[in-house]
């Protein structure tokens, strides 16, 4: 009799639903919804979905558009499998040692903040917490992202594997050693700023050279996104397009010659250093404080 209940005991326990992993979004602004509303766009049920939000109102909207459960950041990390971290620098600390009690073990965090390395979210988290960072981008709005991702101590090749499945969702993914991550910040991260800036320079030397804005605007948009095609549909290098376009004594000749002149590529290197430069300074910020050694100097 005990040996034919403790079988159906065990039958039972194998016809129980084993429950769906959960993803936890801690921060869901701009980017964050980004990552939501790509990963609901792939086909993620709803209902594996958490996400919080400090502001009342957010939570709401995000709610009524998306379906998902708003809760408070201790409520998401605790029910999570996946951990998605998407807070400016400044506020990692705080934030992680909000959840850092709730994890269980073996839950995935992911980091998107950026200039905050892995060791330092580690740190705070305590031993055995697999930690990957991300540096994404903005076009990942129009699923058109450039996602670098890179592994912390704890991290196996399945949890980037997720990873990348995740943000896969709104772009590329590529995975990166973490000591590259200052320049992928400086490069990608960063980079449509860049180009941002440099197409409001050619739409407002249009309307300097007496185009209406909106048809300087359409030129240069479209010139933009037809070169950036042509990159990576012909795999050719730019500087092979380049010479295409640029006759001896014409137009485009005349125009690089000024910009040689100005020193752009110099400058475009300068601003990326400096970008470089700022994430190894979040880095730095963002580490938990070395414990300090005893007035003695004597180790305990």
């Amino acid at each position: 009799m005990g040996d034919r209940q403790t079988e159906r005991d065990h039958e039972a326990t194998r016809d129980e639903p084993v429950p769906a992993p959960v993803l936890a979004i801690l921060g869901a602004g701009v980017m964050g919804e980004t990552v939501l509303s790509g990963l609901i766009r792939a086909g993620w049920d709803a209902s594996r979905i958490v996400a919080t939000d400090r502001r009342p109102e957010r939570q709401t909207e995000l709610t009524e558009r998306y379906g998902i459960a708003m809760l408070e950041n201790h409520e998401a990390a605790a029910r999570a499998d996946t951990v998605i971290v998407v807070v400016k620098p400044q506020d990692m600390p705080e934030l992680l040692t909000e959840i850092a009690g709730d994890l269980r073990p073996g839950t995935l965090v992911v980091s998107l903040a950026a200039g905050v390395d892995t060791v330092s979210i580690e740190g705070r988290l305590g031993d055995g917490i697999p930690v990957v960072r991300v540096m994404p981008n903005t076009p990942a709005l129009v699923d058109e992202g450039m996602a670098a991702i890179s592994s912390g101590t704890h991290t196996t090749q399945a949890h980037l594997d997720h990873v990348a499945q995740i943000l896969s969702a709104t772009g590329r993914v590529v995975t990166v050693p973490e000591r590259y991550q200052d320049a992928v910040t400086a490069i990608s991260g960063t980079g449509p700023a860049y180009l941002f800036f440099v197409v409001e320079a050619m739409i407002e030397a249009g309307v300097h050279l007496g185009l209406p804005r909106d048809v300087s605007t359409e030129l240069v948009v479209q010139t933009m996104l037809g070169s950036a095609l042509m990159l990576r549909e012909t795999g050719e290098h730019p500087t092979v397009l380049r010479e295409r376009v640029t006759s001896p004594g014409g137009t485009t000749a005349a125009a690089v010659k000024v910009l040689e002149e100005h020193k752009v590529r110099a400058a475009f290197l300068g601003a990326m250093e400096a970008a470089r430069d700022r994430s190894r300074d979040l880095a730095a910020a963002a580490r938990p404080p070395a414990a300090a050694p005893p007035r003695d100097g004597v180790k305990r």
